[in-house]
């Protein structure tokens, strides 16, 4: 089942409840003969994920369930694929056993402020919930319940890092890959033609296929989002508690630098994906390059989304830029990324001109 969460008068909830302050819903509701409360954190649940909303959804006893939050615009007006896989809460038992499950960096607060699910300051939160029997307990019928959840997924990991039958070997940045064909051909339309048609890639005596221009962290995750249908490396969620308190201040920097490293790596996997036509990873990525704009950052992910074309996380970067500030500008102007744009794509200048133009008529 679900849960709509209707928040009104976010402007309000931002300025009342500072980090770590939580609104919880109004109404306790049931699913799966359990009963559920949902908190929202506007400035999100700790130091860590300030510039972030926050939810978690607390049950009722050791509840087996599996829960992910979206916004309610996701769910009414996109296919399947793009509704993002990270959004999948990951679950938590506290010092008193009790069971709940939370999302540190759902979503930016400066991505919804310029997303249009936010209307009339207000937007609607749905948390959906599948509560999973115990394996060891009966039906009414007697018959024991079992593989009530597809662990595929699981079967295939084990596939790809036993290495059992692997029949294709790569070479990414240095590093070695194995495989197999079958099912890489299988989940990709270019792997098919590569593996098994007339695009044979870079094959060597020793029958191992180069691939260049990626690194091979990317071509890690790609080759488990192959296997798996997921990629738990793009969750960029701090959420051991322990931990965050005690790096807020001493890691700052650090966080900036890694925050900057896993862009790139997005930004990386999304090339990827779309090479590979991996259209679901490359939606996935899309979704969270989308919520990460910076000012920093911007223009080359407006450059990936006009080489790529991804015309969704190009109107995104144009919104972000549209909404900044005099000197916020003067830094997007001063990057690598907007000397790129400029001289590759000049239609983008011409879109990004009517953006700002636009601003003078309001």
């Amino acid at each position: 089942g679900y849960h709509l969460l209707m928040v009104n008068g976010y402007s309000r909830t931002k300025k009342e409840k500072p980090t770590g302050m939580s609104i919880t819903g109004s109404d306790v509701f049931v699913v799966g003969g359990h009963a559920w409360l949902l908190e929202y954190y506007p400035n999100g649940k700790n130091p860590n994920c300030a510039d972030f909303i926050s939810l978690y959804v607390h049950g009722d006893g050791k509840v087996n369930a599996r829960i992910s939050f979206s916004l309610v615009d996701q769910v009414e007006k996109q296919m399947p694929m793009y509704i993002r896989a990270t959004n999948r809460a990951s679950r938590f038992v506290d010092s008193h056993g009790n069971v709940f499950w939370g999302i540190n960096k759902f979503l930016k607060r400066d991505a919804l402020e310029r997303s249009a699910n936010l209307k009339g300051d207000s937007f609607t939160i749905r948390c959906d919930i599948m509560v999973c029997k115990d394996p060891s307990t009966e039906d009414p019928g007697g018959h024991d319940t079992k593989v009530l959840v597809s662990d595929m997924d699981q079967h295939f990991n084990i596939l790809l890092q036993t290495k059992v039958g692997a029949d294709v070997t790569f070479e990414v940045s240095g590093e070695t890959f194995t495989a197999h064909r079958c099912v890489l051909a299988a989940r990709s339309k270019v792997f098919m033609a590569q593996l098994f048609g007339p695009m044979k890639e870079g094959t060597t005596t020793s029958g191992v296929i180069h691939i260049k221009d990626m690194g091979a962290n990317v071509f890690r995750a790609l080759l488990r989002f192959i296997y798996t249908d997921s990629c738990p490396e793009i969750e960029k969620d701090f959420t051991e508690e322990e931990e965050e308190m005690s790096q807020v201040l001493e890691g700052q920097e650090d966080e900036t630098i890694e925050d900057e490293m896993w862009l790139q790596w997005l930004q990386d996997l999304f090339v990827a994906a779309d090479r590979y036509d991996l259209q679901r990873l490359k939606c996935i990525c899309e979704m969270q390059l989308s919520d990460n704009i910076g000012v920093s950052s911007v223009m080359s992910t407006l450059a990936l989304a006009e080489q790529h074309h991804c015309q969704g996380l190009k109107e995104a970067c144009l919104k972000f830029i549209q909404v900044q500030s005099s000197s916020c500008l003067q830094t997007v102007t001063a990057t690598d990324g907007w000397d790129h744009v400029v001289s590759t794509y000049p239609s983008v200048l011409k879109d990004l001109v009517v953006k700002l133009g636009s601003n003078q008529q309001k």
